[in-house]
């Protein structure tokens, strides 16, 4: 299992971002794949690169079609092959869950 941590915004669209934000957590929402939305981030679970990859893809194409100049993306990936990982054994681990 992968997880990973997606924030994704346009830096070309003035101080307030968060219609471009919800349309792409809709995105990642609409995708299936487990996720949690932070204050800052979403975090996704997904069972491979090539998925992840897709909804990243997927919400860049919303926030270009909302007609965004430009466009950040931070994404982070934990791809554990050991052990199965999730979102929720990741809390565990550190006890917040």
């Amino acid at each position: 299992m992968i997880i990973a941590e997606l924030a994704i915004f346009p830096t070309s669209e003035g101080a307030s971002v968060s219609r471009y934000v919800k349309e792409a957590i809709r995105v990642i929402e609409k995708s299936g794949l487990r996720s949690e939305t932070g204050g800052m981030s979403t975090t996704i679970e997904t069972p491979d690169l090539e998925t992840l990859f897709r909804v990243v893809k997927e919400a860049h194409q919303a926030i270009l079609k909302m007609g965004a100049k430009r466009i950040h993306i931070d994404l982070r990936v934990d791809h554990r092959l050991d052990k199965e990982a999730t979102i929720a054994s990741k809390l565990c681990a550190v006890g917040k869950k």
